[in-house]
């Protein structure tokens, strides 16, 4: 019987057009992405990784492993750790945070009814959802409901996920993060990571949630939902559709925010255009 060793240093071979197709078919079905051919070198990157890891040494004979029934659905799960978690920061994308701070301030002035409910889509390991949560607890800082807030992040791997509920980040992803709020947010770790406090991680949930089963999704209501360096995988009619999955989740006044550039000309005939050139954002009518 072969080592372990052995096989590992058995170089994979190439990937051919007919292989590249097969796992681009694969992955557009399962989630959407869309692997175009200049991502090639990363898709073959990744799976050839986790081939050597098991000793395949084709491409053709791994997809018939990830595509085996059962089994192949626990190997499937651990390769979409590798093809989909990207690396994300607190407030990744300050104009849309700061088109936030603005709409939840002009919520308060309206007055506290249900408790907010945030929707980051796509949250990766937790950046985003976090940041979501540290601008809702700063908004109601002070105000007699200081935890009228909920957060549930969704993402389509678990390994991202697991990491999101650790909520224990490097230094270099909150390089974003004001000292007032890391002090007040987070706590230092000894292996010089900080850790979100406990406090304002009991109001955040992540969960796992595939984009193309968006109608299957329970979130309803929604007063924000952000779905920010997703959408750029996917095709341009897919887009539209998650989006339009999207608004019909928001509550009446609730506030959508997308990443810029990633949809051109998209309108729904319940948003209204947030007034800012630096953010793709809407408003729901009502």
């Amino acid at each position: 019987m072969q080592s372990a060793g052995v096989w590992a240093l058995r170089p994979v071979a190439d990937m051919s057009q007919a292989d590249f197709h097969d796992w681009q078919t694969l992955l557009e079905a399962r989630t959407g992405v869309v692997i175009s051919e200049q991502r090639r070198a990363f898709l073959q990157t990744n799976l050839s990784a986790r081939m050597r890891e098991l000793g395949v040494t084709d491409y053709a004979s791994y997809y018939r492993q990830v595509t085996d029934g059962p089994r192949g659905a626990v190997e499937w799960s651990t390769l979409l750790d590798r093809l989909t978690v990207q690396e994300t920061r607190f407030f990744r994308h300050p104009p849309s945070f700061e088109v936030l701070s603005q709409y939840l301030q002009e919520r308060l002035a309206a007055g506290l009814g249900k408790p907010w409910e945030f929707w980051s889509v796509g949250c990766s390991s937790g950046e985003e959802p976090y940041s979501l949560a540290i601008q809702a607890a700063d908004a109601l800082q002070g105000s007699e409901l200081p935890e009228h807030f909920a957060v549930t992040g969704t993402d389509i791997s678990q390994g991202a996920l697991s990491k999101a509920r650790e909520a224990c980040y490097s230094v270099r992803r909150l390089e974003q993060v004001s000292d007032e709020l890391r002090e007040r947010y987070f706590l230092a770790q000894a292996d010089g990571r900080f850790k979100v406090v406990p406090s304002l991680a009991a109001r955040v949930c992540c969960a796992k949630l595939n984009v193309l089963e968006l109608a299957k999704a329970p979130m309803s209501g929604m007063d924000v939902i952000f779905c920010q360096n997703l959408l750029i995988y996917f095709r341009r009619w897919r887009r539209r559709d998650i989006l339009n999955r999207l608004a019909e989740s928001l509550a009446p006044g609730g506030l959508l925010v997308v990443g810029v550039g990633e949809v051109a000309g998209w309108q729904h005939p319940q948003l209204v255009p947030v007034a800012d050139e630096r953010v793709l954002a809407f408003t729901r009518k009502g």
